[in-house]
Parts: C-alpha cells; sequence; structure tokens
C-alpha cells in the first residue's frame, strides 16, 4: 500500500480503525503505533500529527465505543418504554449484542487497562452509557419497598458484572472455553434469577 503520509484526507479515523482491528487481532497490547500507521497507509511520523501515543489511539477507539454502546442501550431502553422490565432486560441484551457485533471497541473499551477518566471526552461518554443502565435500574426498582431497594447503581453494577463475566467467558470464543448454553440463554436465565431474588418477578412455578 503505497504511503500517504501527512495528506492523508481523513488519517484520525483511518488510524482508530487500523487500531481496532489490530486490538481484534492482536490484543491491546500487542501492536505498535508502527504498525497502525502501515495499515492505514501512512508514514509512522504521520502518526503524532493525531495521537502522543498508542495509548491515545487507544483511548479514542475507546471513546467512540462508548458513544456507540450508549446509542444501541439507550434505543434498547426507549423501544421497550413504558415497560420497566422489559426495558430493562433489553438493556443487558443490548450489551451483549454490542460485544459480539463491535469486539475491537469492546476490548479497547473494557480490557485495555486505559482509565475511563483518561480525557474528558472519554470520562463523558462511558458515564452517559453507564446512566443509561442506572436509570433502567432505578426505573425497575422502584417497584421494590424504600427499604430494601439496593441503590441503583450496585444494582446497574451488579447486571453489568454479570454481562461481562457471559461475555468474557461464553460469547468471545476464548479456546477451550465452549458454552454450555447459548450465551443469550446464559445471560436471561442470571438476570432472571437476579430479578427473583429483589422480588421484582414471579418466582417459577
Amino acid at each position: 500500500m503505497p504511503k500517504r503520509g501527512y495528506h492523508h484526507g481523513n488519517l484520525r479515523q483511518a488510524l482508530v480503525e487500523a487500531a481496532l482491528h489490530l486490538i481484534e487481532a492482536k490484543g491491546p497490547t500487542g501492536f505498535t503505533l508502527s504498525e497502525a500507521a502501515k495499515k492505514a497507509g501512512v508514514t509512522p511520523a504521520a502518526v503524532y500529527r493525531h495521537f502522543d501515543g498508542r495509548e491515545d489511539l487507544i483511548a479514542e477507539a475507546g471513546r467512540q465505543g462508548y458513544v456507540m454502546f450508549a446509542d444501541l442501550m439507550q434505543h434498547a431502553y426507549d423501544k421497550y418504554q413504558p415497560s420497566a422490565l422489559a426495558a430493562f432486560e433489553a438493556t443487558g441484551r443490548a450489551y451483549l449484542a454490542f460485544a459480539r457485533k463491535h469486539p475491537g471497541h469492546y476490548i479497547a473499551m473494557f480490557e485495555s487497562g486505559i482509565s475511563v477518566n483518561r480525557t474528558p471526552e472519554l470520562a463523558e461518554a462511558a458515564n452517559r452509557a453507564r446512566a443509561i443502565l442506572e436509570r433502567a435500574a432505578a426505573d425497575l426498582s422502584q417497584h421494590i419497598p424504600a427499604e430494601k431497594r439496593p441503590p441503583a447503581s450496585m444494582f446497574s453494577a451488579h447486571i453489568l458484572a454479570m454481562s461481562h463475566g457471559v461475555v468474557e467467558l461464553y460469547a468471545r470464543n476464548s479456546p477451550g472455553a465452549a458454552s454450555p448454553f447459548p450465551p443469550e440463554d446464559l445471560l436471561e436465565s442470571g438476570i432472571g434469577i437476579y430479578l427473583r431474588g429483589l422480588g421484582l418477578i414471579e418466582p417459577d412455578s
């Protein structure tokens, strides 16, 4: 591929796309800026017009991922209104769907070791995504007596942890870790057990 150097029309985004491919193939620490530049078709020196280093490049990939993730979560939440239960369950499914469809972004967001507070823009995007699930949890927890109601942030954190666990163990095709059940079923049943424990859905007969 010929080098386009500083004349690349959309170099910044081309580097992000290159990084996403490399993250999927090699992990967030398995590639260099020179490899990203080569994949984008530009000189290594051109990278530094937009990013100070690899971590800044990955942080931007993560920021874009959080924007997409928040949009998907918002759509899932809105689609199933006014049912608080259906909207909450939909946000859980949206998490799994995002991880499958956008693995490079997902890794940059959750597995790169880069703090969401690295930049104000990254923090804002991450907070928006978390706030949607917290709002869904808050809506649903209104059906729990106040003295037994967990904080919405704890409620949503439990579901995020469960969703992340299903993704990591069973939805990312880890070698030798075949899922005993479809990941969607594992997540749905896990959320069901959690919600039954809070008295938000009827127990199985």
